[in-house]
């Protein structure tokens, strides 16, 4: 008996080991899928102030621009833009990642500020799916 649950045991830590690996190597996949289709370099940002447009700018131009007369400094460099400053009390906006991709927004709240990327083209994906 004692050999028969040994093997049995052998037997289940196998399976297990082999699930492991499925699940691991689906989530790998998924992942490297969304990041090839899910949503590559954008061509703009938007940056509106208080709901309204107040300008478009290329990512494929290194440049600094003042928004909201100055309370906000955006900087689009090597394809990506990032906050560097602001006069708002908490600067959280500052400290959020530089955004590349579509959909990805910085938002000060306090200056009502929103910088957003956008795409060239349609998106094949909605919000939910993508």
């Amino acid at each position: 008996m004692n050999v028969d649950v040994k093997s049995r045991l052998k037997k289940l830590m196998n399976k297990d080991i082999i699930l492991i690996l499925i699940i691991l190597t689906v989530a790998f996949l998924a992942y490297f899928l969304h990041e090839i289709l899910g949503g590559g370099s954008a061509g703009s940002v938007t940056v509106k102030v208080n709901g309204v447009i107040e300008g478009r700018y290329s990512l494929s131009e290194d440049q600094e621009i003042e928004i909201n007369g100055g309370t906000n400094h955006l900087q689009i460099r090597n394809g990506k833009a990032d906050m560097t400053e602001a006069d708002c009390p908490d600067k959280l906006c500052v400290d959020q990642k530089a955004v590349s991709r579509r959909g990805e927004s910085i938002i000060c709240l306090p200056n009502k500020v929103i910088v957003e990327v956008e795409g060239g083209g349609e998106r094949e994906y909605d919000a939910v799916t993508n």
